[in-house]
């Protein structure tokens, strides 16, 4: 299939919204997945593309979607511990370094792994390069250092929504609003 813009021409190379049958919002999904799911009949589209994108094969047109629903019902785990990805500390943390508060390049974790530190969300924090070089396996009393957040676990359904923010579209409003109570 290939993907044209009303108008304009083009690829559409974005994310899709994926809701529960129940219209929870679940995460979001590559726009193939997306089609798959659709064509299978396993989702329907709730709301298509807001520039009217539509995807054409050989025998079949269809309007690129905005917002998917899952025809069943899934039932989700919600007690689930948040899993600890690069995006989602970043996301925690601002894209700021605990240590002296520059833009974040990479994670540190507080008490090294080489001394017996876990990779969980209680040790891990967000670090530019340079405090990162600095602080290297050596503990913060060593270093006289102190952080500026408490590390901790991030709670809230939408933190599997964690391309929401950054694929958003106007027409997810409605559905992230449901996820921040």
């Amino acid at each position: 299939m290939s993907a044209r813009r009303g108008t304009e021409g083009g690829t559409v190379s974005r994310h899709v919204l994926l809701l529960n049958a129940s219209y929870e919002p679940l995460t979001t999904v590559p726009l193939r997945r997306a089609i798959l799911l659709v064509l299978r009949e396993k989702a329907e589209v709730v709301h298509c593309d807001a520039a009217g994108a539509v995807l054409h094969s050989a025998t079949t047109a269809l309007s690129v979607p905005s917002v998917i629903r899952l025809r069943r019902y899934i039932r989700v785990p919600y007690r689930r511990r948040v899993p600890l990805t690069r995006v989602a500390l970043m996301r925690r943390d601002g894209h700021h370094c605990a240590y002296c508060g520059k833009r974040a390049e990479t994670i540190d974790h507080v008490i090294p792994r080489s001394r017996g530190g876990a990779h969980v969300w209680e040790n891990v924090v967000a670090s530019c390069k340079t405090c990162n070089h600095r602080k290297a396996d050596r503990l913060l009393d060593e270093l006289g250092w102190e952080l500026n957040v408490t590390p901790t676990v991030p709670r809230g359904l939408h933190w599997r929504l964690i391309n929401g923010e950054q694929h958003g579209d106007p027409l997810w409003a409605p559905y992230m609003a449901r996820t921040a109570a």
